[in-house]
């Protein structure tokens, strides 16, 4: 062999050597499962449970039949009633056992915060689309919890600034005693403010409780021009009713601070008429949001919750990112997530912020009189759009650790 030869198979062998090895290629699972972690049984119930599941499953056919994705989605979901205990044990079975890529729903704030707490420890996501607990975006995010339809903040303050700036400037609370009501009632005090208004009180009320009138009887005597149901659910429902019983209604504005349409079905127009609400989504909108919605109907035989539509959302929005990725890793999965633009029939165009929550529009509406609505479940009248960066606190405040201030 000639010493030219012999000095071109050497270099040639230097530039092979020195030929840096590509990344291994992320390989996609033959199947993405998703798991609805709900309840189906207790308080929630009605705006989230069978709706939740159902609404996930609407994101994975309608997510296959736009994207036609070369995998498998499998659904599973558990009634966690409204327990942390429960909720903690099944989230650990579901991602040890059973291979659960992604949970979501996990209604209520305990429940949320046992979940997202175990989701971090093993590296899974958690899509949190059912509960408003602010500290999630703040002192108890979690690199692996998103926080999807709304918060306290948004709807609370938001709906305590339109009814104190409509002229009810006396206000005292009723409120749930767990942490969600204790920040429903924060919120709202930093809008009554906000607003010139006053707080003059407020007294707490036990979780599923039947009988306020105790609390309504404070209330009344007070001498507030507006009364805010820091609770939800069938809190909300019973304690408004209770308070209509009392003759309240008219004479001061009673003003929940997070009632879902499926809580103003069941009050009826004639007791809610005129009442603000704050909420992220509402079924008659517009057309997409219609349409949307009548298959969710369809199928449920009521309109959604804002939170059963928010889950929707957050798992087409999931998958979207699983295909971007071409992998169900956490990592990559969520660097997508952020990545991409969230929109989809129920959100506008919205993204995930440095903390973790989706900073999205949210809208202020003035329940109609029975006399205003001309078919089933019109019940809203659009007041205004108002921006997230209006409705949510700004990042400055955010104590989340991911935020770099």
């Amino acid at each position: 062999m000639s010493l030219a030869r012999m000095l071109a198979l050497v270099v040639s062998g230097l530039a092979i050597a020195a030929t840096p090895l590509s990344a291994p290629a992320q390989t996609m699972k033959p199947e993405v499962k998703i798991g609805v972690l709900t309840d189906m049984s207790s308080i929630y119930s009605d705006l989230v449970g069978a709706g939740s599941v159902l609404a996930a499953q609407m994101a994975i056919d309608d997510f296959i039949a736009a994207e036609k994705p070369g995998f498998k989605i499998s659904l599973v979901s558990a009634d966690h009633t409204s327990r942390a205990d429960v909720a903690a044990s099944i989230a650990r079975k579901w991602i040890d056992e059973q291979g659960v890529d992604v949970l979501t729903d996990v209604a209520g704030a305990s429940v949320t915060l046992a979940v997202s707490n175990i989701g971090a420890e093993k590296n899974k996501l958690v899509l949190a689309t059912a509960t408003g607990q602010n500290s999630l975006s703040s002192e108890d995010c979690k690199p692996t919890t998103l926080h999807w339809s709304y918060n306290t903040r948004a709807v609370a303050a938001t709906t305590a600034r339109a009814v104190t700036g409509d002229g009810a400037k006396t206000w005292f609370f009723v409120t749930a005693d767990y942490a969600g009501g204790r920040s429903l009632e924060e919120d709202a005090t930093k809008g009554v403010l906000a607003a010139g208004g006053k707080v003059l009180g407020s007294v707490k009320h036990p979780f599923n409780n039947s009988d306020f009138s105790s609390q309504i009887l404070m209330a009344q005597s007070s001498g507030a021009t507006a009364i805010g149901f820091a609770n939800s659910g069938p809190d909300t429902i019973n304690s408004v009713k209770q308070a209509n019983e009392y003759g309240l209604n008219g004479k001061v504005a009673l003003t929940p601070l997070l009632p879902m349409i499926t809580d103003i079905d069941a009050m009826g127009l004639d007791m809610a008429k005129g009442m603000y609400v704050t909420e992220s989504f509402y079924w008659d909108l517009n057309d997409q949001s219609r349409a949307w919605s009548k298959r969710f109907f369809d199928q449920r035989k009521k309109m959604p919750t804002m939170v059963q539509a928010g889950l929707y959302s957050a798992v087409m929005h999931y998958l979207k990112a699983v295909k971007a990725a071409k992998t169900a890793d956490t990592g990559p999965v969520l660097a997508k997530m952020k990545e991409l633009t969230i929109s989809d029939a129920v959100t506008k165009p919205s993204h995930l912020r440095a903390d973790n929550i989706v900073l999205r529009d949210m809208y202020l509406f003035k329940v109609k009189a029975p006399s205003e609505s001309k078919y089933a479940w019109d019940d809203y009248t659009l007041l205004k759009m108002v921006p997230g960066e209006e409705a949510f606190a700004p990042l400055s405040e955010s104590k989340c650790p991911l935020v770099k201030h």
